[in-house]
């Protein structure tokens, strides 16, 4: 039985939330106030944080940074704020999707299902890929880039490996969208294009002027195979 812990200081809706999911299989531990957050997380590892942006004493955002050195869990953040800029803020601090409130309890219960099973889940091989200095180890889940490891989420690291997978060939913004979270792509959702740019940012791409990791406008992402020497 996973465990969720629910950082939401609205009782009545953090009561709903809380009925639907042990309804569903879920154990579930509420915290109302941003201070605590922290500290709850670190003594219960929960399988998945389900974090409100606002919330008193701490935001969500502050939250989301600081746990995020010692939890390697999803984290959902849940909110009001419908802003593309807190949207990518919260993907910054490491985010692992974003729930728009009111959200429909079946649509709640489904991304907390995607970002789980991902966590969950076993690694497709156990080899190396290569790409010139580039190297994606599978069974430890690590990238190193000239013999330096590349501190990546999990997001991140699962878009890498899509791309280095798929060296050379142009792959949709739908295609690494529905590969990464699971779930159909709505047209709008900047998911990939924020963990693009984190990717280049992290791999010493020029993100003016992308050479690793190109954008082919109207079609998508490339990993150029023969730019990492």
């Amino acid at each position: 039985m996973s465990v969720v812990l629910l950082a939401e200081d609205d009782q009545r809706l953090a009561g709903l939330v809380k009925d639907f999911l042990q309804a569903n299989g879920f154990t579930v531990v509420v915290e109302s106030l941003g201070l605590n957050v922290p500290r709850q997380v670190q003594n219960l590892q929960p399988d998945i944080v389900i974090l409100d942006l606002m919330l008193p004493g701490k935001d969500g955002i502050s939250i989301c940074k600081e746990i995020r050195p010692q939890y390697e869990g999803p984290v959902l953040m849940l909110t009001a704020r419908d802003a593309d800029a807190d949207q990518v803020l919260g993907f910054d601090v490491g985010a692992d999707d974003y729930v728009i409130k009111p959200a429909e309890p079946r649509v709640l219960l489904a991304r907390i299902n995607a970002l789980l099973r991902r966590s969950n889940r076993e690694p497709a091989e156990t080899g190396d890929i290569v790409v010139g200095r580039l190297a994606v180890r599978t069974g430890a889940r690590e990238v190193y880039f000239a013999d330096e490891v590349v501190p990546l989420s999990s997001h991140e690291y699962d878009l890498l490996l899509t791309l280095t997978r798929q060296a050379g060939k142009v792959l949709s913004r739908e295609y690494l969208f529905t590969t990464i979270c699971q779930r159909p792509y709505d047209g709008l959702d900047r998911t990939v294009d924020v963990r693009i740019s984190h990717l280049r940012k992290k791999l010493g791409d020029n993100s003016d002027n992308p050479t690793r990791i190109k954008t082919v406008w109207g079609r998508g992402y490339m990993l150029v195979a023969d730019a990492w020497e």
